[in-house]
């Protein structure tokens, strides 16, 4: 796994000519620059959420009750 994922498109213009940005204060890490929008910014990956899970429905179908 490497250190940084690379973006394969821009989220803005939706072009391929990204290159890795270098601040020069140090202060960004891991931001992109497109070439043809002239946006730099960076992708963050926040984790994994649980599934959704839905309960069972009781369909009442339990053992029949005697008269």
């Amino acid at each position: 796994m490497s250190a940084r994922m690379v973006p394969y498109l821009c989220p803005y213009c939706g072009d391929e000519d990204l290159v890795p940005h270098e601040d020069e204060t140090g202060e960004v890490k891991g931001a992109w620059h497109c070439h043809s929008c002239t946006r730099i910014f960076t992708v963050r990956y926040h984790g994994m959420e649980a599934p959704a899970t839905t309960p069972v429905p009781d369909l009442g179908g339990g053992s029949p009750k005697a008269p």
